[in-house]
């Protein structure tokens, strides 16, 4: 049985929320995950046997410390079976919710050593009652540009959990040494 690290950055949540998903349905295959905070993780990467981890998107970029980690942790990433996942809003868009689509795992992907063998796009979630009067005022902005929601009551996930299902089986595959 294989033991797989789900490791978020998350701002509201979305990316923890994810992560214990694709633990309940890696342990309803039998396989045994651990979720924690990359940034506050105490947990040894090596100890495991797969390791993914999620990050989200604020104000067009993923928390430094997803890159940081990274950095301190590469050579086992590298050895190792992994996955990372992005999360974000502009993924809400059929033509922006894949790998090779998405702009903002591209971009990190480009600035990143690390190349996981496996990638996942996620659509984030809109809630303008989480934000402050600025960040409100942005994401309408941003939203009116994309053709997005903009009403301030607007609370809406558009994230697709059949998605993040069918990528815990690729998890799971990959984490059973069963994908490449």
């Amino acid at each position: 049985m294989a033991k797989t690290l789900l490791l978020y950055s998350s701002v509201y949540g979305l990316s923890r929320r994810i992560c214990e998903r694709l633990q309940a349905s890696l342990a309803a295959r039998g396989e045994e995950a651990d979720v924690a905070a990359l940034a506050e993780t105490e947990l040894d990467p090596a100890a495991y046997d797969a390791i993914v981890i999620g990050a989200s998107i604020r104000h067009g970029k993923h928390n430094p410390s997803v890159l940081d980690f990274v950095r301190r942790h590469l050579a086992v990433l590298q050895a190792k079976p992994s996955a990372f996942f992005c999360v974000n809003l502009v993924a809400r868009k059929p033509t922006k919710n894949t790998p090779q689509t998405n702009p903002y795992l591209r971009r990190f992907m480009a600035a990143c050593p690390w190349q996981p063998k496996l990638l996942g796009v996620f659509a984030g979630e809109l809630d303008y009652s989480r934000y402050g009067p600025l960040d409100r005022r942005m994401m309408q902005f941003v939203m009116w540009i994309n053709k997005g929601p903009t009403d301030p009551k607007t609370q809406v996930a558009f994230t697709n959990w059949d998605e993040v299902e069918r990528f815990a089986g690729q998890v799971a595959a990959l984490a059973g040494g069963r994908a490449g």
